[in-house]
């Protein structure tokens, strides 16, 4: 017993000392998005995988994704003091490109381009299936197509899903099932191999 009792006086004036020195650490911290151009070019190629990556699996246009990632990454210069910590900026990114992906699909001009059919480089066992999947994903009503991305792209929860794009919930779960039961009968149907 004296050992814990050591350890506990040890953790409680560690802790004293920390919530004393707290204000002294934050009045110093470096901002998460930096001010000047070359941090923001650094953070911006950290993420730019990411956030291209939203956008042309939503969009199937490359010219229209590099486009929309300028301007997420231009928003974000623009509220980069709203940025708190590094999880912050992604799932800020990763909201505010879900959000211009709908918005910019809601456009006239951008119904009438057409699909690109290559993909960005991406190593696959079978470039047919990749590409197939791909088509067949690009085929889902916007909202459910993103909700696929977000889930199977970004490896996002349902409930950062829901975060990201201000569905509830339960949406973002109706919208998974709904969309991989109608991706695996439309597979089914065109003969893919299981």
């Amino acid at each position: 017993m004296p050992l814990f009792r050591t350890r506990l006086a040890t953790q409680t004036e560690d802790a004293a000392l920390v919530s004393f020195e707290a204000p002294a650490l934050e009045e110093t911290a470096a901002p998460v998005v930096p001010e000047d151009e070359s941090g923001f070019a650094d953070l911006v190629r950290r993420h730019q995988g990411m956030v291209y990556g939203v956008a042309w699996h939503f969009l199937r246009n490359a010219a229209e994704a590099e486009e929309l990632s300028q301007e997420v990454f231009l928003a974000l210069y623009r509220h980069r003091a709203k940025i708190v910590s590094a999880e912050h900026l992604a799932a800020w990114l990763r909201q505010v490109a879900s959000r211009k992906c709908l918005d910019r699909r809601r456009r006239p001009a951008m119904q009438e381009l057409p699909a690109e059919v290559s993909a960005p480089a991406a190593e696959t066992a079978d470039p047919w299936i990749s590409q197939k999947l791909q088509s067949l994903v690009a085929e889902l009503a916007p909202h459910p197509r993103l909700v696929i991305i977000l889930r199977y792209q970004q490896d996002m929860t349902p409930e950062e899903i829901a975060r990201a794009t201000g569905f509830p919930l339960a949406t973002v779960k109706s919208h998974l099932r709904r969309s991989l039961a109608r991706l695996r009968q439309q597979w089914n149907d065109a003969g893919a191999p299981a």
